[in-house]
């Protein structure tokens, strides 16, 4: 199954729920993915622009979204950030089929600065 890294931010709302009442968030969204047909990897929290960080495997983008909704309607995330991941090999393969594209950059476009 393909993998996913979700970053999340909470909202001060959020915030203000879990210090009042501190709770495993992996343990309260295992169930939310497993209905959706996916697995939790692993989950962190987090500090910097992202308070807690989920790898989770789904079925394919459409479910993997479903998660992202689910959460950014629950009110109490400021942001979602939610990124399809590739191991190795399928980056390795995507590079190759770019190079074998045929794809040409417009004319008079410079390349990026060193």
């Amino acid at each position: 199954m393909p993998l996913f890294l979700s970053q999340v931010a909470y909202n001060e709302e959020g915030w203000q729920a879990l210090v009042s009442n501190p709770q495993n968030r992996l343990e309260a969204i295992r169930p939310v993915v497993d209905k959706l047909g996916g697995r939790i990897v692993n989950a962190y929290f987090a500090f910097g622009d992202y308070d807690f960080v989920l790898i989770s495997e789904f079925p394919n983008n459409v479910t993997a979204a479903a998660l992202a909704i689910a959460a950014a309607a629950g009110g109490a995330v400021k942001s979602i950030k939610t990124t399809p991941l590739m191991d190795a090999t399928e980056g390795l393969e995507a590079i190759r089929k770019a190079a074998s594209s045929g794809y040409r950059a417009p004319s008079g476009a410079r390349p990026a600065s060193a």
